[in-house]
């Protein structure tokens, strides 16, 4: 059968069916960042931000979010994944901080939303950590890095 991508004629999405695909590596990275006052960023250094570890707590609700993006993209399959790792970058010359985000799997399906989800979900948070200092910061820049595995090979940005 090949694989479903459309609405059916009822208009309901169909998942894509993988059970045909070959179980390989799969590796995605992803990129985003969040644009702030200098102050902003001082703040999150020295470590004083009222609700506490600004890029920990975003780096830890990257992670988390990867492994849910199933639960929050209606048709992505859950996954197993085999590493989700989050970085979050204090960045002067923004200013801001950078977020990269790289997940693995070893399966029939590729881990670009798991990736840009990460990424996404990191940068929400950040926001919500320093909001009350900084409501005018600005989430920009999201997207897939780079991408192995699978039928269709590598993608590099």
């Amino acid at each position: 059968m090949a694989e479903l991508t459309h609405l059916d004629r009822t208009g309901a999405a169909n998942m894509v069916d993988v059970s045909d695909k070959a179980a390989t590596k799969r590796v995605a990275r992803a990129e985003g960042r969040i644009v702030m006052l200098p102050e902003t960023v001082a703040l999150i250094r020295a470590g004083d931000a009222k609700k506490g570890d600004v890029l920990g707590t975003a780096r830890l609700a990257g992670i988390m979010a990867a492994k849910r993006t199933h639960d929050l993209i209606p048709l992505c399959h859950p996954l197993l994944l085999t590493k989700v790792a989050v970085e979050c970058r204090l960045d002067d010359t923004l200013p801001g901080v950078r977020v990269e985000a790289e997940v693995s799997v070893s399966g029939q399906t590729g881990v670009e939303m798991e990736a840009l989800t990460a990424v996404s979900v990191a940068c929400l948070t950040l926001y919500d950590m320093v909001k009350a200092a900084d409501r005018a910061m600005r989430i920009d820049g999201i997207r897939l890095l780079a991408k192995s595995g699978g039928r269709s090979g590598t993608y590099e940005a």
